[in-house]
């Protein structure tokens, strides 16, 4: 039996060397995508891989920092303008819930399994309300980990041959080129903020508390950047190390139950998003790449890198997802306490 370590080791190198082939392919997000499908594929071949721990949780941090940087004044003073698209927020979770829940339930899928599947929040927070609910943990993890990874693999496929973006807008600027006091206040609002969101009991801390402490930052005046290019790369590598090991020890039976039950749930949600992406396009109210990213039910941590890559506006992404996820933290569980509560007979 390998040690814990040996495992992240022999994960981490593998990632790399995906990351390295997918990079000399000349593929799109190598350091996203690279390491995702050499694990996702390793996974799913039966190797034993092991997430990097607290590395993960760091990187996220970082990305956290990106995502509160974009939060800058001139954004501050635009939201008012966001105002109808970000009140539609609550409605698009609204009828997520109303077309998800029922889908689950018809697959056979207990009513807390089913709630927390169809919702669509960070896959962390999701797991740990629907275990306390009652639900089907694994079911819930491969489900969830199935809609991240699909819409991850599928928006920048959307993002070039329909918007017809490119995924090379640089990242960020160059360690080397970055400020110093900058730079310090960047580590210090990512692990500063990642602590005391943790110690609050706050749900996504990794990215929700570097977030926080880096609009605080950034409307004082402080910083001026995003953090530098090789950090959001190194980011990028552990969320698709991420991704890839959640299907470690996936079995042919939770494949056909779990997974496709997943990947047909996100046709579901693509039609929905694009919906909701259609209609705010054509009234004018967003540009078509901004509100398609803005209302694409992926992870939080996923959606900034594309949306960095892309060249959309960061900004208008952010409060958007934000929205959405403490609708969702908040709303999701005290909505279930009260749906599947027993009801006493008349």
């Amino acid at each position: 039996m390998e040690s814990q370590l040996v495992l992240r080791l022999k994960t981490v190198l593998l990632a790399a060397a995906g990351a390295l082939a997918f990079r000399w392919a000349g593929l799109p997000l190598p350091f996203l995508f690279g390491p995702l499908a050499v694990c996702l594929g390793a996974a799913l071949w039966g190797m034993q891989l092991r997430g990097p721990g607290q590395l993960s949780s760091a990187a996220r941090t970082i990305l956290g920092v990106a995502a509160g940087s974009a939060i800058t004044p001139d954004v501050v003073h635009m939201i008012p303008s966001m105002a109808v698209t970000v009140a539609m927020v609550p409605v698009f979770v609204l009828v997520i819930g109303l077309v998800g829940v029922p889908f689950f339930r018809r697959l056979g899928y207990d009513p807390a399994t089913a709630w927390y599947a169809a919702m669509p929040g960070g896959f962390q927070d999701m797991v740990l309300f629907g275990q306390e609910a009652g639900g089907d943990v694994r079911a819930l993890s491969l489900i969830q980990a199935t809609r991240v990874l699909f819409i991850v693999a599928l928006a920048p496929v959307l993002i070039v041959h329909l918007y017809g973006r490119g995924l090379d807008m640089p990242v960020g600027e160059p360690l080397l080129a970055m400020p110093p006091g900058e730079l310090a206040l960047m580590v210090l609002a990512a692990l500063g903020g990642w602590k005391l969101a943790a110690r609050a009991g706050l749900f996504g801390a990794p990215i929700l508390g570097p977030l926080i402490a880096t609009v605080i930052l950034t409307q004082a005046g402080l910083l001026h950047h995003r953090p530098p290019r090789e950090a959001i790369l190194a980011a990028q590598f552990f969320v698709g190390i991420g991704i890839g090991v959640h299907y470690v020890g996936t079995t042919l039976g939770e494949i056909r139950r779990y997974v496709v039950s997943g990947a047909l749930y996100v046709a579901i949600l693509a039609v929905l998003s694009a919906a909701f992406t259609e209609a705010i396009s054509l009234a004018g109210l967003a540009p078509p790449l901004d509100a398609f990213l803005a209302f694409a039910p992926g992870g939080q941590s996923e959606m900034t890198v594309l949306a960095i890559v892309s060249g959309a506006d960061l900004g208008f992404v952010i409060v958007h997802h934000m929205m959405r996820m403490v609708i969702v933290i908040l709303g999701a569980p005290v909505a279930a306490r009260y749906l599947m509560r027993p009801r006493s007979d008349p």
